[in-house]
């Protein structure tokens, strides 16, 4: 399993009709075949700059290559990530293998 996550910051005020316009197209990206558990987040802790957050789970790395090359993933990067975010974080997280067991 993968998880994909961006934090970003968006020019416009919170809850404004701007914002609530560009997260109402990222909502799309949840129907691509392969993406499970879509979410959008907002920043509630002080202890960084980004006000907004996507993230989303994949089967693997290939379903993620496949999510990344979707025309309608492409699409919303084109005509609204580029044009409208003006700071991101992207990462990517797998869980580490018997994470769960005690430390020693």
């Amino acid at each position: 399993m993968i998880r994909h996550s961006v934090v970003f910051s968006l020019p416009y005020p919170p809850c404004s009709q701007p914002e609530t316009e560009f997260l109402h197209a990222a909502e799309r990206l949840r129907h691509i075949p392969g993406v499970a558990r879509f979410e959008i987040h907002r920043q509630v802790s002080p202890k960084n700059p980004f006000a907004l957050g996507i993230s989303m789970e994949f089967e693997d790395s290939r379903a993620l290559e496949r999510y990344i090359s979707d025309p309608v993933h492409s699409e919303f990067v084109q005509t609204r990530w580029i044009p409208e975010v003006t700071d991101f974080l992207e990462i990517d997280l797998e869980p580490v293998p018997n994470s769960s067991a005690p430390l020693a």
